[in-house]
């Protein structure tokens, strides 16, 4: 079983994640913080697998909590995903700058999506909201890259992870087996030289031209 911690301001959708945790057996809410303040003093010693962080927190935002624990030495082997109602341009880059692996409106988030996207992140993957996804492939059109050839099947697993569908969901649209969606996607990664799905959304902008974006925690 999987362990996760929300920080989130708001009593009622704390709540309400609460009762979408209780449902589930796969992972265990194991502490729920109202403040930045708070979840820096406290998850470094919790350690769960994943973080659920809100942006918009009274004291220290999200963002800048997210920033303060990727800088605690040993490193904490923990996932970031940020949850919000915000789509500001800004807001998602500085998340991804600061450490977060994942970016979830949610507005656009159900109990069922909220659960495949912390399996996703804790497989190495990268979840974000379609709009998100988008917002991401767009700031990043306009930069020069190098060709890298994709097979079909390849373009037509990428173009599906770069919208935002989930493994699962891309197996069910291809008729092929979530272990099939994973083997292209390391061939993909491989090709790309990338390790995440932000990275693909960045390639699948241009797929005839490519280099490797910086790496998000650098300025």
């Amino acid at each position: 079983m999987w362990t996760v911690s929300l920080v989130e301001d708001d009593d009622d959708y704390r709540e309400l994640l609460r009762r979408v945790f209780r449902s589930t057996k796969r992972f265990r809410l194991i502490s729920a913080y109202a403040t930045g303040e708070e979840a820096l003093r406290r998850l470094p010693k919790e350690k769960p697998a994943v973080a659920l962080i809100d942006i918009k927190l009274p004291g220290i935002d999200g963002i800048e909590c997210v920033r303060r624990l990727r800088l605690i030495v040993p490193a904490l082997a923990m996932q970031f995903v940020m949850l919000t109602g915000h789509e500001d341009d800004h807001l998602i880059f500085e998340a991804l700058k600061a450490g977060a692996r994942g970016y979830l409106l949610k507005g656009h988030l159900t109990g069922g999506k909220l659960l495949a996207a912390i399996t996703e992140v804790i497989s190495g993957g990268a979840p974000m909201s379609g709009a998100v996804a988008r917002k991401v492939v767009a700031s990043f059109e306009s930069q020069p890259r190098s060709a890298v050839s994709l097979s079909n099947r390849e373009q037509e697993v990428l173009r599906r992870l770069a919208a935002g569908l989930m493994y699962k969901e891309i197996a069910g649209e291809l008729s092929i087996s979530v272990n099939t969606v994973r083997t292209h996607l390391e061939a993909i990664y491989q090709k790309l030289n990338i390790h995440s799905r932000k990275d693909a959304a960045f390639y699948h902008a241009q797929p005839q031209s490519w280099v490797r974006p910086r790496d998000p925690l650098q300025n």
